[in-house]
C-alpha cells in the first residue's frame, strides 16, 4: 500500500467498519487521516455514548513495542489532560497487523491541522498555565519507556552541527515526544496521539512546540515565555538543535520542504548562543 493511494484509504475505512463492529459502535462524520495514512479515526457512536475510534496499522515486525501501545501505556500518567483507552481489539494477516483504540471523545480541536503553525493563536492565559502544569506533571512521571540515549543525542547534533556543540545532556525527564500543534487542542487543552512518550533531554517538548511555531511570532513568544526557564538553558538548546535535526531529516523525505530555510535560520541563532 502506497500513502496518499486512494486503494489505501478505502482498505483502512474497511478496517474502521470492522473495529466499529467489534466494539458495536456506529462511525460518524467523515474520518481522519494521520500521517502518511497510517492511522484513520472517526468520532463513533454507541451505547456509552460518543467516543473516538482510532485503527492503526504496521507490517508484523512493528505490530509491537513501545510505539506500537503507547496510547494504552499512557492510562498511568497522572495530571496530564489527554483522551483515555476504553478498549482495544487487533486483528491481521500476514501481510499487515491493525490496532484499534476505542477512546474517550476530545470534542475541542486541534490547534493546527499541520505540525508546523502557519498563523497566529488566541490561546487564554489559563490555556498556557495548563500547558505548562501539564509538562511539568508529565516530566515527574516515571517510565523506562524512551529509546533517547547519550549515545543518540550526541551522534544527532554531531552529525547536524559539528564537534563544535557540547552534546552532553543534564537532565532527563518524561515528555510526550511529538508534541506538535496537530497534537495539543483548543479552546481547552488536551494532548493527543502518545505512541513516542517516554524519557527525552529536558526541554524536548517546549522546544518542539517553540520551533513548530516560528512562523506565527507572537505564538512563539508565549511559548517562550511560558518556557523560558527551560528553552534558554542548556539543556533546552541542546534540545532546540535536536528537534530541528528531527525535522530537517523529514525534509529528506519529502515533509517540511518550505520549513527548512526557518529551521536552518534558528539552529544558526542557537549555535551562536552557544
Amino acid at each position: 500500500m502506497t500513502s496518499g493511494d486512494g486503494g489505501q484509504r478505502e482498505w483502512m475505512r474497511e478496517q474502521l467498519r470492522l473495529a466499529s463492529q467489534h466494539f458495536s459502535v456506529e462511525p460518524e462524520g467523515e474520518p481522519v487521516f494521520g500521517w502518511r495514512d497510517r492511522t484513520i479515526g472517526s468520532r463513533a457512536m454507541g451505547s456509552h455514548g460518543a467516543r473516538w475510534l482510532r485503527v492503526s496499522w504496521a507490517d508484523p515486525q512493528w505490530a509491537e513495542g513501545e510505539y506500537w501501545t503507547g496510547n494504552e501505556d499512557a492510562k498511568g500518567i497522572e495530571g496530564v489532560p489527554k483522551p483515555t483507552v476504553l478498549d482495544l481489539y487487533e486483528w491481521g494477516a500476514e501481510a499487515y497487523r491493525n490496532r484499534a483504540e476505542l477512546m474517550t471523545l476530545i470534542v475541542d480541536q486541534q490547534c493546527s491541522v499541520s505540525p508546523e503553525l502557519r498563523s497566529e493563536l488566541a490561546l487564554a492565559s489559563a490555556w498556557w498555565a495548563d500547558l505548562r502544569h501539564a509538562l511539568d506533571a508529565l516530566g515527574k512521571h516515571r517510565t523506562e519507556r524512551g529509546g533517547h540515549t547519550q549515545d543518540v543525542v550526541t551522534t544527532r547534533l554531531l552529525a547536524f552541527f559539528g564537534s563544535s556543540i557540547d552534546p552532553t545532556v543534564s537532565a532527563w525527564v518524561t515528555a510526550h515526544g511529538d508534541l506538535n500543534w496537530t497534537n495539543v487542542t483548543q479552546p481547552d487543552l488536551y494532548l493527543l496521539d502518545w505512541e513516542s512518550w517516554g524519557v527525552r533531554m529536558v526541554g524536548y517538548d517546549a522546544a518542539t512546540l517553540y520551533v513548530l511555531s516560528l512562523r506565527a511570532p507572537d505564538t512563539a513568544r508565549h511559548v517562550r515565555d511560558t518556557f523560558s526557564d527551560v528553552l534558554d538553558s542548556p539543556d533546552g538548546i541542546r534540545a532546540q538543535l535536536y528537534v530541528i535535526a528531527r525535522y530537517l531529516k523529514r525534509v529528506e523525505v519529502g515533509d517540511f520542504a518550505d520549513y527548512a530555510d526557518v529551521l536552518h535560520g534558528h539552529a544558526r541563532q542557537l549555535m551562536d548562543r552557544m
